[in-house]
């Protein structure tokens, strides 16, 4: 897939950061597109500034497979089928495991994996036909967990190897399997996180070298777009989060926890300590989101 002129896409969680970003650069490079997420006001302003007939948008929750299914036959229905998707949409939560609102755990888990399944369910029979590519967006927290975010660590991992057996199931049919594995990226997750946290600043702060950079959206945006025309089997933004992937079984050993437990011990009781302030464990944008429902 060197070049994706002419190409239908699929974007879930569309209508911000990483998704939207990739649907502008993917739109400019020819593509065709069908562009998902739940909030369906941001999502009109996002296909108006690409204002052409080269764009279908479909207001849908990927935890709900009919919702996929139709943003899926609309994409068909208009354009003839689907060559790539992105399964992209997910969100955040605050807190520890002893901190963090049970029901807030279950959203994550809904939109975080089991959107993925549903989005790639509802499309995967027209990306066969058209022997496509599909690229699941995961983190660096699937190659390396991090205290205080142990859900969204446990639904990177389980989309992270969702990516690698359905690439078992696909590939003797002309169907390349991709993840995605981004460390922080200035999106509005990381940067809701970073105003209603002032302990993920910290940490951010304390992270050694290049670790607690953030990367701009752009540059995120311009890797995946290559992962995508290159069909990759892993998108790392940035590149040197490759070898967080070699170094995975040295960052879960003793000694990675080692590294990481005197910094554990002071900021995770302030960080459970801003979150009960807040009496939220979601953002406030995606709890807005939620109350729409």
């Amino acid at each position: 897939m060197a070049s994706v002129n002419g190409k239908v896409a699929l974007i879930t969680g569309a209508a911000n950061g990483i998704g939207e970003e990739v649907a502008r650069r993917l739109h400019a490079k020819g593509a065709k597109l069908v562009l998902a997420d739940v909030d369906g006001d941001r999502l009109a302003k996002v296909a108006a500034g690409l204002g052409d007939d080269r764009v279908v948008t479909a207001v849908a929750d990927v935890r709900e497979l009919a919702d996929m299914e139709a943003a899926a036959a609309a994409g068909v229905e208009r354009f003839g089928g689907i060559d790539i998707v992105m399964a992209n949409a997910g969100i955040a939560t605050y807190g520890s495991v002893l901190a963090v609102d049970p029901q807030a755990f279950k959203t994550l888990i809904d939109v975080n994996v089991v959107g993925v399944f549903h989005t790639v369910r509802a499309a995967l029979p027209s990306v066969l036909e058209r022997r496509g590519y599909v690229l699941i967006v995961s983190s660096a927290a699937a190659y390396a967990a991090a205290a205080g975010m142990a859900p969204y660590d446990a639904s990177k991992a389980a989309v992270e190897h969702f990516a690698n057996a359905l690439r078992l199931e696909v590939a003797h049919r002309g169907v390349d399997v991709g993840s995605a594995h981004m460390l922080w990226i200035d999106t509005p997750l990381v940067q809701e996180s970073k105003s209603d946290l002032p302990s993920t600043r910290r940490m951010l702060d304390s992270l050694p070298g290049p670790l607690g950079k953030t990367t701009s959206v752009q540059e995120c945006g311009k890797l995946f777009v290559e992962g995508i025309e290159k069909r990759k089997r892993q998108v790392n933004c940035p590149r040197f989060v490759g070898l967080m992937r070699w170094l995975k079984p040295l960052l879960a050993s003793r000694l990675g926890d080692l590294a990481s437990g005197r910094q554990v011990a002071e900021l995770l009781p302030k960080m459970d300590a801003e979150v009960a302030a807040l009496g939220r464990s979601l953002s406030a944008r995606t709890e807005a989101l939620e109350k729409k429902k």
